[in-house]
Parts: structure tokens; sequence; C-alpha cells
């Protein structure tokens, strides 16, 4: 496990950007985000390394400052699924705070280098106990990642392979994005794979036949997609079109 180092200067002023662009500690008053900093510590994890185990005892939550975040579950015969990759600025742990079993439901690992903030948990939460804003900001990041289960499940259940690549793809780009986006993908394709739950064998035909379709080209570890709007109309028909 990673040493947990306390915030040098330079990495407080990183850390108290990082916490105004968070929804969980956007609504904090500037006493309330001193307390949070003066309870965080920065953990700086290679590639690979893992930052908490599936059942450890939690204590902290976590904001990711740079790098990029794996959590998985790993059922008993050692099957690893991933749940979620984690992007700068993406917290991950807090609902931890409200369990009683105060476990972590999964294993965070590095996929890259990676640098994360690792917040006092009993800090946070009585600063909930007095702060109406800071306890509807969790609510509401908590809806977002009900909301984000459910789609999920929706994906895997109801939608075929390349639908669910398709929509891997057009979460990496915004909204209102038109006209051509390139991609870097920053993970390997296994680990997309097991995320969206194909094999790595469809992944790679899925993105082979996309290119042969004339939907993206890949470039190395980049993907360029030529009409982000023609893509969103493949989702719209269900990865059919």
């Amino acid at each position: 496990m990673p040493q947990r180092s306390p915030l040098a200067a330079a990495d407080r002023d990183t850390a108290s950007a990082r916490l105004r662009q968070c929804v969980l500690f956007s609504g904090l008053d500037p006493l309330q985000a001193e307390r949070v900093l003066d309870h965080t510590r920065m953990a700086r994890l290679g590639e690979g390394e893992i930052l908490f185990e599936q059942d450890q005892p939690a204590h902290e939550l976590f904001l990711l400052d740079s790098g990029r975040i794996k959590l998985a579950r790993v059922s008993p015969d050692g099957h690893e699924k991933i749940i979620d990759l984690v992007s700068p600025g993406g917290s991950f742990a807090e609902a931890v705070m409200f369990s009683k079993e105060h476990a972590y439901p999964v294993t965070a690992s590095a996929l890259v280098d990676s640098r994360v903030l690792c917040i006092d948990a009993p800090t946070y939460s009585d600063i909930l106990r007095q702060s109406t804003d800071a306890c509807f900001a969790i609510l509401a990041q908590m809806s977002r990642r009900l909301h984000g289960h459910i789609a999920e499940i929706d994906r895997l259940t109801l939608h075929n392979a390349t639908f669910r690549v398709v929509a891997y793809l057009l979460d990496q780009v915004p909204s209102t994005h038109l006209g051509s986006a390139e991609l870097k993908l920053g993970t390997p394709k296994h680990v997309i794979a097991s995320r969206l739950s194909i094999t790595p064998e469809t992944l790679s035909r899925t993105f082979a036949k996309l290119g042969r379709d004339g939907y993206l080209s890949i470039r190395d570890d980049r993907i360029v997609i030529g009409d982000v709007g023609r893509l969103r109309k493949l989702v719209e028909t269900g990865g059919t079109g």
C-alpha cells in the first residue's frame, strides 16, 4: 500500500483547486475547506499499485488528482469485474462513510502512475453534520452515481457489444460536441473490455467493424471519430445502424 504524505505547499494549492471543482466539496465554506485540507494526505501510486483492497476497513474517501484508477471486484474464484474507471477530478469511496460495514466493496489500483488525495472520512462526516449544503452535495453525487449504475445495467443487459463500445466512446466526448473528435484511450483494451463485460476479442472486432463502416479510425492508442453526430445516431438505433 502506498504511503500517505502530508500535503506540501504546492500540493495543498493543487488539492484546494481540486476540492473547489468537486461537487462534494464545492459547497464548503473556506474554514470547512481548510479543515478538510488539514486532514488530507497525498498518495503517489506507480502503475499497478493498489490503493486499497476489497473488504479492507475504510476510513478515507478519495479524489484523483492525476492518472487513472481502476475500481474492481474479485469473485471467490478469482475473476475480476471492473466496476468503474476514475479519471482526474473524480471522487470515489465516499458512499462507504454511510455503510454499516465500513469496508471498501472494491479494490482500487492505478492503471498508470497516479496521485490521489486521501481525505479523512470522519472529518468529512463531521462537516456534513454541520453543513446542509455539503449534505445536499453528497446526496446529489450519490444520485448521479445511482442513475449511472442504472444506465450501466441497461447497457449490459439490453444492448449489444457495438452499443456498449460506442456509448463508452461517446461518454468521453462533451454532449454538445459535433463534428470530428480525437480520443486517447489511456486504458489497456483488456481493461476496457472488462468494463463493458465483453471479451478483448469482441472489443477488437467491434473497433474493426466501426472502422470499416467509416465511424472511426485507430492510430496507436488514439481513436479518431470522423463524425460524432453520426456515431450518436448509431447509439439511438441500439448499435444496429
